[in-house]
């Protein structure tokens, strides 16, 4: 199946460039609602899941034992900028289970924008793991490992047990096998898979109602969920799609972005998981894509209309400033999540 053009680049009156996708919208008991192009494919949703391979620290008691409040759970589910409150908040975690930087095998990774970057050369110092985006999943998956008494070393290998009971609760969740054939490596060195786009949703909306969980798995879900639309600056950061869009919606959005044009969401409210992938791997294209479906599916206030518009029409300015385009979605983008 051809994924349909979902999202226009305009330059003046004249469309410019186009995105094609696929979204998948699932209830919890795995009934597709909605949908557009193939969900059937297998995604690597990558980052998008993080607040599902962060299910087992909370499950196993070490967000409890280790007294991580919101900030820091909502950082277990992060892709960040590597801001200075970021940072601090990655070393926090590492301490409280009695680790430093240097058992994090996430790599060392610049921050997001500039002027975080000028503060690190300012002191004659370089990039760590902590700013890492990836940090705060690592310090989550350390922290389960030390409380357990798992060893810390190559906490990140497949046949790692902390790796292995991720792999369980995504296969829970999801109704997917992940085995060999469908994993990659992850940028962060982790193992990835390539996931059911529509079993990933229901994974979603499993996270969303903790229908079909049993109740120590719920109770997770619920925790983590909670914190991150509690704490979305620590999911993302300063002039980030999903701290802002949650912040606009104020408890009834969780969304989070992987890699290669992917966004995962959960929608408590009507009980919908979603799934989409930007074909081309553009992280423009599928903020707009969630941005749209978003505005789909929700009923909005003058206030999330006005904060969504921002994200799901993104103005193109050239180097003077001058508008001079828009990435919006196609006319039709309501009619096509009902084309399958």
């Amino acid at each position: 199946m051809d994924n349909p053009v979902l999202v226009e680049v305009t330059r003046g009156n004249t469309v410019e460039s186009r995105h094609r996708g696929s979204i998948a919208i699932v209830d919890a008991d795995g009934k597709l609602a909605f949908g557009a192009g193939d969900v059937e494919q297998g995604i690597f949703a990558r980052s998008a899941i993080k607040a599902l391979q962060a299910i087992p620290m909370v499950e196993s008691g070490a967000a409890e034992a280790l007294n991580f409040d919101d900030a820091e759970l909502a950082l277990a589910c992060a892709s960040h900028n590597g801001e200075d409150v970021h940072a601090k908040s990655a070393r926090m975690m590492l301490f409280k289970a009695g680790l430093t930087e240097q058992d994090l095998m996430c790599g060392p990774q610049w921050p997001k924008h500039m002027d975080d970057c000028v503060e690190i050369v300012k002191t004659d110092d370089s990039p760590c793991q902590l700013h890492n985006n990836c940090s705060g999943k690592h310090a989550g998956f350390l922290a389960m490992a030390k409380t357990l008494g798992i060893p810390t070393e190559n906490y990140i290998d497949f046949d790692h047990p902390v790796q292995a009971e991720i792999r369980n609760v995504l296969e829970q969740m999801s109704g997917g096998v992940l085995a060999h054939d469908v994993c990659g490596t992850d940028g962060c060195s982790i193992p990835t898979y390539a996931m059911d786009q529509q079993k990933t949703a229901l994974a979603f909306a499993r996270f969303a109602t903790g229908v079909g969980l049993d109740p120590i798995r719920a109770n997770a879900a619920e925790v983590l969920y909670e914190a991150c639309v509690n704490e979305p600056y620590m999911v993302a950061g300063k002039n980030r799609f999903c701290t802002e869009i949650m912040d606009i919606f104020k408890g009834r959005v969780f969304v989070k972005v992987g890699a290669e044009g992917v966004f995962c969401a959960a929608l408590p409210e009507l009980g919908f998981g979603v799934t989409l992938k930007c074909e081309d791997g553009s992280v423009r294209g599928a903020e707009v894509m969630m941005a749209a479906t978003v505005r789909s599916l929700l009923n909005l206030s003058e206030e999330e209309e006005k904060g969504l518009r921002t994200w799901e029409h993104l103005q193109l300015k050239n180097r003077r400033d001058i508008l001079v385009g828009e990435v919006r979605p196609v006319a039709d983008f309501k009619r096509l999540l009902n084309t399958i």
